[in-house]
This record gives C-alpha cells, sequence and structure tokens, in this order.
C-alpha cells in the first residue's frame, strides 16, 4: 500500500463520500491511487480548482459532513483560496489536499515550487500540515478532518509528489511516533446557571424583544419558535440564517442588513432588548442604537462571542442546548402589542414586494422574476444565490419555508459560488432539486463552464432538476447602483457594461435544456419549464439594470445622489431614476404608508 492509497483509505473511513477536485502532477500519485480504490471516494471534477473548493463548501453547507477538496502543487493550490476562504469566513467545516514538488526540490526555485506553508498560514490557520514520511498518517488526516468539524473552519494537508509513492507504513508504539483513532464524538456545550440567569432577567424584563438568528440557530428551530411565542418577540435573520427558521411565520421580518427588509430594520430601530442566537452578522448599523437595547448573545464559539453590540449577557454554548435551559427560566409575555405591531409591518412589507415585483421594467424587472419563483418552489428545493443584486432578489422576495434550504457566500461576498454550491448541493441531496439565482457577471466569470460539470455528472442524481436563473442585465449592477447611491458616481461603462451571452444557447449546445426570456409573461411558464425538465436547465432572463437593488432603509438623500449621477453620467439610461422613484414610491402607497420619519 502506498501512502497516497492509505490517504483515500482513510478518508473512506471518515466516511467521505467525495472529493471534488482536478488534476495536476503534484497529486498523480492520489490519481493512480483512485484508479486502484475504484473511484471511492468518488473523485469530482470541476473545471477549475477554485470550483472545487465552492462546491466543497457547498457541499457542506447543506449535507451537515466535512467538504473536501484536492489540487495539485503550485497553481492548483493557488486557485483554491478564494473557495477556501469562503469557507473560513462562513464557517463551513472544509479539508483541503494539496500536492508539493518532491521533498528532494523543495528549497531549489523549482517548477511550481510555492511555499505552502506560507500560502495556507492564514487560511488554515487552525491546521496546516506536510507530510514527509508515512508514519505522519494517520495522524495528519484524522486531526485534519477532526478540526475542520470542530472548529467549524479550513484545514490542510499537504503531500509532497515523492511522499505519495511511499510505501505506507503506520506509526509504531515507539518514542515520537503519534498514533492515531478515527471519530469526533458528539458533543454540546453549555453556559453555566449563573449566566443562564441572568439573560433571563434581561429578556424577562423587557416589552419589545427583537431576536436575530443565524446559521448557528439552524438546529434549534423548534427552541426559537418557542422562545419567540414566550416573548412575543419578532425574528430578524442573517443571510446566512435565512433557513433557520421558516419565512412563513408571521413574526419572522426575513433578512437584515443592506440586502435586507424593512420590517428588520423597524424590528431594530424600535426593540428594546436583544437576543443574538448564532450569528456574527458584521453591520452594527443595522442593530438598535448602542444604548437602546440591553442584550444578550448566545454562539457556540467563545472567539465570536461578544462582537458587534455591547451585549450584557454572553452566553457560549451550542443554540439548542442553551435555548433548552433559557426556556423554563423565561416569563411569558402578557401583552402582545409588539407582536401585534410586527405581524403588521410583516404583512405589510409582503404586499410592498408584491407591488414593487409589478412595476413596470425594460424588458423584465429582477425582482418579478424571482417573486414569481417563490410560489412555485418545491418543498425540498436548495437555492443558492451568487453575489451581487441577484442576492438582494433572494434575500427579499423567496420565503423559505419547510424543509427549503438556502445559502450564499455570506461574509466573504465573492463572485461565483451560485452554480458551484448548487453542483455540491446535488451532490449532497441527489434526489432534491437545486436553484441557482445568478448575475451574468457570475455566469461569465465561471457559472457557464460549471454546467459543463453539469452535464458530466446530472446522470447519476436520482432528482436531475438543476435550475440555473441568470439575471441577464448586461451590467455589473450591484456595483453600479452601490457608485450611485454612496459616491454619487456616474456608470463608468468601461467597468461596468458586460457583453451579452446566449446563456440557454450554450446550455442545449452542451446537452442541457435553456430557454431565454424577454417578456414578463412568459416568466412563470419559464419557471415551470425548468421545473419540469429531466436535465439541468439555464434560463436566461433578460432582465432591466434600472431596478436598484435599494436598502430597505434607503433615505432620500441617497436616491437623490443617485438621480445626481444619473443625471449628469448617464444621459442616456435617464429612465433609471424613473424605475428607481418608481420601486421606491411603492412602499407610500395605500396600504403601505410608513408611519412619520425622514420619509414622510
Amino acid at each position: 500500500m502506498k501512502v497516497s492509497d492509505y490517504v483515500l483509505q482513510r478518508l473512506r473511513e471518515w466516511d467521505v463520500e467525495h472529493v471534488f477536485a482536478y488534476a495536476g502532477d503534484g497529486i498523480n500519485g492520489l490519481l493512480a491511487a483512485w484508479g486502484r480504490a475504484d473511484n471511492r471516494p468518488k473523485f469530482i471534477q470541476a473545471r477549475h480548482e477554485e470550483m472545487s473548493a465552492f462546491q466543497a463548501v457547498g457541499y457542506a453547507k447543506f449535507s451537515g459532513k466535512v467538504g473536501v477538496c484536492a489540487a495539485t502543487s503550485g497553481p492548483g493550490a493557488i486557485h483554491l483560496l478564494n473557495g477556501l476562504y469562503d469557507a473560513k469566513l462562513d464557517h463551513v467545516p472544509v479539508v483541503a489536499l494539496v500536492g508539493q514538488t518532491d521533498r528532494s526540490a523543495m528549497g531549489g526555485s523549482y517548477q511550481q515550487e510555492v511555499d505552502l506553508q506560507n500560502l495556507y498560514k492564514d487560511v488554515a490557520s487552525d491546521f496546516c500540515e506536510t507530510a514527509t514520511v508515512p508514519e505522519q498518517l494517520p495522524n495528519l488526516i484524522d486531526r485534519a478532518i477532526r478540526t475542520a468539524c470542530a472548529k467549524r473552519t479550513v484545514t490542510a494537508v499537504i503531500l509532497p509528489a515523492d511522499v505519495q509513492e511511499l510505501d505506507y507504513s503506520p506509526p509504531t508504539h515507539a518514542f515520537k511516533m503519534v498514533p492515531s483513532s478515527l471519530g469526533l464524538g458528539q458533543y454540546a456545550p453549555v453556559p453555566a446557571d449563573a449566566d443562564l440567569e441572568r439573560a433571563a432577567e434581561v429578556l424577562n424584563a423587557g416589552e419589545k424583544v427583537a431576536v436575530l438568528i443565524g446559521q448557528g440557530a439552524r438546529g434549534a428551530r423548534a427552541e426559537v419558535e418557542r422562545l419567540a411565542d414566550v416573548l412575543g418577540a419578532g425574528v430578524a435573520k442573517a443571510l446566512l440564517g435565512k433557513d433557520a427558521l421558516p419565512d412563513d411565520l408571521p413574526y419572522v421580518t426575513g433578512s437584515i442588513g443592506l440586502l435586507g427588509t424593512r420590517p428588520s430594520w423597524e424590528l431594530m430601530q424600535e426593540c428594546d432588548t436583544l437576543l443574538v442566537i448564532g450569528s456574527s452578522f458584521p453591520y452594527t448599523q443595522f442593530l438598535p442604537e448602542l444604548d437602546q437595547a440591553r442584550a444578550v448573545q448566545i454562539d457556540i464559539d467563545p472567539h465570536m462571542i461578544g462582537l458587534r453590540y455591547p451585549f450584557e449577557v454572553n452566553l457560549v454554548g451550542d443554540a439548542r442546548e442553551t435555548l433548552q435551559r433559557l426556556l423554563p427560566r423565561l416569563h411569558r409575555k402578557e401583552s402582545r402589542a409588539w407582536r401585534e405591531k410586527v405581524e403588521k409591518d410583516v404583512v405589510r412589507w409582503w404586499e410592498v414586494m408584491e407591488r414593487r415585483a409589478a412595476v413596470d421594467a425594460d424588458p423584465i424587472n429582477p425582482e418579478y422574476v424571482v417573486h414569481s419563483l417563490d410560489a412555485l418552489l418545491p418543498d425540498d428545493a436548495v437555492i443558492t444565490a451568487d453575489s451581487g443584486s441577484a442576492a438582494n432578489w433572494y434575500a427579499r422576495h423567496l420565503r423559505l419555508r419547510g424543509r427549503m434550504r438556502g445559502s450564499l457566500s455570506g461574509t466573504l461576498a465573492t463572485m461565483g459560488p451560485g452554480v458551484p454550491y448548487a453542483i455540491g448541493a446535488k451532490f449532497a441531496h441527489p434526489d432534491r432539486p437545486a436553484i441557482a439565482l445568478v448575475g451574468d457577471g457570475a455566469m461569465q466569470m465561471n457559472g457557464m463552464m460549471e454546467m459543463v460539470t453539469a452535464a458530466k455528472y446530472w446522470r447519476e442524481w436520482s432528482d436531475p432538476r438543476l435550475i440555473v436563473a441568470v439575471l441577464n442585465n448586461r451590467d455589473l449592477n450591484q456595483v453600479t447602483w452601490e457608485m450611485r447611491a454612496m459616491t454619487g458616481a456616474p456608470q463608468f461603462e468601461e467597468s461596468q457594461h458586460l457583453p451579452d451571452v446566449p446563456y440557454a444557447d450554450i446550455a442545449e449546445r452542451i446537452g442541457l435544456e435553456g430557454v431565454r426570456v424577454e417578456k414578463p409573461k412568459h416568466v412563470e411558464s419559464a419557471w415551470k419549464q425548468a421545473l419540469a425538465a429531466g436535465r439541468p436547465f439555464v434560463i436566461d432572463f433578460r432582465t432591466d439594470p434600472a431596478v436598484p437593488p435599494i436598502p430597505p432603509h434607503a433615505s432620500l438623500d441617497q436616491i437623490q445622489a443617485a438621480a445626481s449621477a444619473i443625471a449628469h453620467g448617464d444621459s442616456d439610461r435617464g429612465a433609471m431614476i424613473k424605475q428607481g422613484l418608481k420601486a421606491k414610491v411603492q412602499e407610500f402607497l395605500p396600504g403601505g404608508r410608513r408611519r412619520g420619519g425622514d420619509h414622510s
């Protein structure tokens, strides 16, 4: 048995079923071992190493298991980095297996020699080790997987090419040998009783309780629902926690932040008590004023506790176990006035969303595209969104409910993961439909070529549906509108304008299905056609770049800044400000009138 054979064997012993990878001579030993191992765990070939890393992240996010990716030395290892940082910043367990030049060549400025220990020092800061002798295994593999899972982070094992080819010999019962064992074991840390009592005192004293949940609350859905009922609270969700609680609950205000909803903004502006569960939501300005609310945080990671707000009580513990211990200490709020106000705000918001989706656009309103999908979503759908304006519509128009899952690049906010996340989701759940919402910028960056990966593997999925919706507006739209709203700068055509690509036609040429949609009346039928398809499907929605992803708290000053930018630099597209104001005014129509404030 070679070292490379043993690496794959150890992965199988850890129940790793897929490795998302791309070939290169720095991992030739591993590739040969895959041939000898009858392709177990299964080698999933992407078009680019960065996509392999994104697929591993998507797989880990939607499976709850560790994601594993592999790449060759030098350029392959470098290409993995963006996807690995996506995992690190979103607290996703991913292990990278990376090739390296032979030990004899190290330090000799050899071809593809890169100092991988230094290169990976930050992204795999919790565990990054190089195998130099066979006896280091299985310890390196075991610790990489165990650390990634325990700390929800990225780890790396560097495998020099000549070490892969050595005969494997296990560590012995001897001095300076490090034997190892399988398994992580289940554990759920909980806070001390005294801390729980202090937290209960704060929450019981409040009259207007707001809850913010993130992905760390996903395993505590029942407990969060009970807590919201007892405290009469409204619940907002960080984007990574969008699927942690159903959007059809009347007190769930939806996403928070730049891509969030108005009821989430109002919830935070008017509460007197804040409870944050399993979230490191970074934007302090979307939380209550610093002296406005008494606050409690629950997080399993002591390094992430106490961030973002002056919390009065910090509870370090698993969300579910902590809430189970906290709930008996809470007193039911007799007054339901706060809850009723929150629920009215939510109802009004969805009316606003319906009206915004109905605003005319040229040729199609992107909000209408995503709003139309909402009612058609299968109960077990897995939805991904890419960074850009597509993420706005994902955050605001889709109501995740029941078993639905959804995610995006929450913290790194990188372009490009929408399609590979969906492919990773298909390997995690081959029996469930996956839907990716991507902008044309991300589709051109890498999404189109990853449809080649979908074409390669879709026949292995029991449910072959993988739908990619391209919001094709020929503009890097999010940045364009950020320039207008934040700096008053006009659109810079050289950086923002994109060529028009026939995405659906390309999909058909590689054996998939697709359709281009250029009129609103065809939007719903296109979604239905894709959802009924027997193979991956690309919908090329020709959308209007003039529909602005205006934050729900946007002031008229910001809108006027955008208007000024358009007036002075976008004269050929002056209709954009009209479109933006038409969208914004939906919040002031009968049934949606705001109460006072600087918008009045």
